[in-house]
C-alpha cells in the first residue's frame, strides 16, 4: 500500500493541455489516474467524486480554468472573455457547495480580467497557467501550516492520543498533507511512533464512505494505529474515553463559524459537546466565506438516491419506490466549535473577529471591467 503522501492528487499534465487526477472512486482496492480536458469530463469528473475534498477541487477548478482557456481559439478578447466566462459557470456548477471551487475559478478569472488589457491572448494564457501552479503550490504550503498549528494541540495532550475524524480532509483531499489529517503527517515528522503514539478512529461516512475508503487507507499507509466505525458509532466511542480530540475538514465556513461539511458532521460534533470531547474544524481561509452571515446561507447539495438504497450492496437494499433524503452536507452551528484552524492561526469565537484580524475578507465575485 503506497503512502498518500507519494500520490498526486491532481496536477497538470506533462502536455500542459490535460489535468491528471487521481481516481478516487477506485480507492483503497485501485490506484488509477485519468487525463482529462474537456468540460464534460472535468465537470463529470468533480460531480462524481473522481477528485474530492474542497481544495483538491479548488486547485481542479483552476487547472480546468486554464486548460479549457487554452482551447479558445480566437484572436477577439472579447470574445475569449465571453467563451472564460461561460465555462467558468459550468465548471462551478458541479460542486454548488464547496467554495474553493468558486474561490479557484474567481481568482483565475480576475487574473485574466486584470491582464487582459495588455497581454494578447496567447500571453494570458501562459499568464493563466502560471495562476494555477501557483494555486497549487499554495495549497501545500497552507496544509503544512494548518498541520503545524493541529500538531501543537496534539502536543498538548500527550502521545498516545486518540482521534477521531469523519469522512476524508487528508493528503487526497487536497494537492498534499490534507486539512484534518495534516496534524497526524506533522507529528511523524517530529519522531512521533505510528503505532503507539497516534490512534486515529475513522467514522466510515455513509453513504459513499470517504472515511473507510479514503480516510483509513490514509492512515494505514502511514503506518498508523487505524480503526473504522460506523457513524452510529461515534457516541460509543467517546464515551469510552478513547477520543482526546477531534479534527473535520470542511467545504464552506460561514462569517460567524458555522460550517458545512460532509453529512453527518453535525451528529459528532452534538456528541463531542455532550463529552467534552474538543472538536476542530480544519480550513483553509479560502474555505471561509465572509459573505455568508451564516450556515443558514449555505445551499447544500442534494445527491442521487441510488448512493443510498443501492451503491455497495449487491442487491437493493429498500424497497422500490420509497422515498430517500441524501444531502451531501450537513451544517454544524458554531457553537459546538471549539475552534478553526487555518493556515493564519487558530480561530476562537467570537469567529467573525478572529476571522478580521486574521485579515480574512470577503472574496470578490469576479466583474467583467472591460
Amino acid at each position: 500500500m503506497e503512502n498518500a503522501l507519494n500520490l498526486d492528487t491532481v496536477k497538470l499534465a506533462e502536455n500542459k493541455k490535460e489535468i491528471v487526477i487521481l481516481d478516487q472512486t477506485l480507492l483503497p482496492n485501485q490506484c488509477k489516474y485519468l487525463n482529462i480536458s474537456t468540460a464534460g469530463d472535468i465537470w463529470e469528473a468533480i460531480y462524481s467524486l473522481r477528485v474530492r475534498g474542497a481544495p483538491a477541487i479548488g486547485v481542479t477548478g483552476a487547472y480546468a480554468y486554464y486548460v479549457l482557456a487554452n482551447q479558445i481559439e480566437t484572436e477577439d478578447k472579447d470574445e475569449f472573455v465571453k467563451e472564460c466566462t461561460k465555462m467558468m459557470e459550468y465548471i462551478n456548477s458541479s460542486r454548488p457547495t464547496a467554495v474553493n471551487l468558486s474561490w479557484a475559478l474567481n481568482r483565475m478569472h480576475n487574473v485574466m480580467l486584470t491582464e487582459k488589457d495588455h497581454m494578447n491572448i496567447p500571453e494570458l494564457k501562459v499568464r493563466l497557467m502560471k495562476e494555477a501552479d501557483d494555486i497549487r503550490e499554495e495549497d501545500i504550503q497552507i496544509s503544512r501550516n494548518i498541520g503545524t498549528y493541529g500538531f501543537e494541540l496534539l502536543e498538548k495532550l500527550g502521545k498516545g492520543v486518540g482521534i477521531m475524524t469523519h469522512c476524508n480532509a487528508g493528503t487526497l483531499a487536497t494537492a498534499k498533507y490534507g486539512t484534518a489529517l495534516a496534524p497526524m503527517y506533522i507529528a511523524l515528522e517530529h519522531g512521533w511512533d505510528p503505532k503507539k503514539d497516534l490512534h486515529v478512529y475513522c467514522d466510515e461516512t455513509r453513504p459513499l464512505l470517504q472515511g473507510a475508503r479514503l480516510r483509513a487507507y490514509e492512515m494505514q499507509a502511514a503506518g498508523i494505529d487505524t480503526y473504522v466505525q460506523c457513524d452510529n458509532m461515534a457516541s460509543y466511542t467517546m464515551k469510552s474515553g478513547k477520543i482526546g480530540i477531534i479534527f473535520v475538514g470542511c467545504d464552506r465556513v460561514a462569517a460567524n463559524g458555522d460550517f458545512a461539511n460532509k453529512i453527518g458532521t453535525s451528529g459528532v460534533a452534538i456528541i463531542a459537546k455532550h463529552y467534552g470531547v474538543p472538536f476542530y474544524v480544519c480550513a483553509p481561509s479560502s474555505t471561509i466565506d465572509m459573505t455568508l452571515e451564516s450556515g443558514d446561507e449555505i445551499h447544500i447539495e442534494q445527491r442521487k438516491s441510488e448512493e443510498v438504497t443501492e451503491m455497495w450492496y449487491e442487491k437493493r437494499m429498500a424497497p422500490e419506490g420509497v422515498g430517500v433524503v441524501n444531502p451531501s452536507f450537513d451544517v454544524t452551528d458554531h457553537s459546538l466549535v471549539t475552534g478553526i484552524i487555518t493556515e493564519k492561526g487558530i480561530a476562537y469565537e467570537p469567529f467573525k473577529e478572529s476571522f478580521e484580524k486574521m485579515g480574512i475578507k470577503p472574496v470578490e465575485k469576479y466583474v467583467d471591467k472591460k
